[in-house]
């Protein structure tokens, strides 16, 4: 590169990509809430239809896993995109300019820092768990209580998707990151 302009040409290239990806996945992670509701409902409703055998609600946990699983990865792409922008190219743009004070894109720092984030963040944790991990068991615990005569392949399901229930319960409260006391 010949100069600081074309430096700053490829940072903020790179800067509005990452943004644009970043938008695309708040699109599509916000949207798995409403696509777990909405699968819920069509498995409850078949269920529903055949009261003498309801092995259809074994669907609903893997549901919770995938969707759930998917839901986090997209979350913490949005965070690392973040990160990256807020440590990475801003550092580069402000390295180009010494007298610039600050960080060339405060957003990035500016919403961590709002003051209502902690609780914000305990409310999404709540909101994920009772989503993907609580109606998961939910939905185990009413098949174990309404299915009569179960073998015991379908016990080892059972428990299989218990545990994978909690792997996820544990994964978004590792996320969560409440002891990481740089937020407020």
């Amino acid at each position: 590169m010949e100069n600081e302009k074309d430096w700053i040409n490829v940072y903020l290239a790179e800067y509005e990509k990452l943004k644009d990806e970043q938008i695309a996945r708040i699109g599509f992670r916000d949207n798995l809430l409403y696509v777990t509701l909405g699968i819920f409902g069509a498995i409850i409703s078949f269920v529903a239809s055949n009261t003498s055998d309801f092995y259809g609600v074994l669907v609903l946990p893997l549901v919770c896993i995938v969707l759930g699983w998917t839901y986090l990865v997209n979350d913490e792409k949005i965070t690392a995109i973040g990160f990256y922008v807020q440590t990475e190219i801003s550092q580069k743009i402000n390295s180009l300019f010494q007298t610039i004070s600050g960080n060339a894109f405060y957003w990035e720092d500016f919403n961590r820092l709002n003051r209502g984030r902690k609780r914000r963040k305990i409310n999404q944790f709540i909101v994920n768990e009772l989503s993907f991990v609580f109606s998961g068991i939910s939905s185990l615990i009413a098949f174990l209580c309404l299915q009569k005569d179960i073998s015991h392949l379908v016990y080892v399901i059972v428990i299989l998707e218990f545990i994978g229930l909690l792997i996820l319960g544990v994964e978004f409260f590792v996320y969560a990151d409440f002891f990481n006391n740089s937020e407020t």
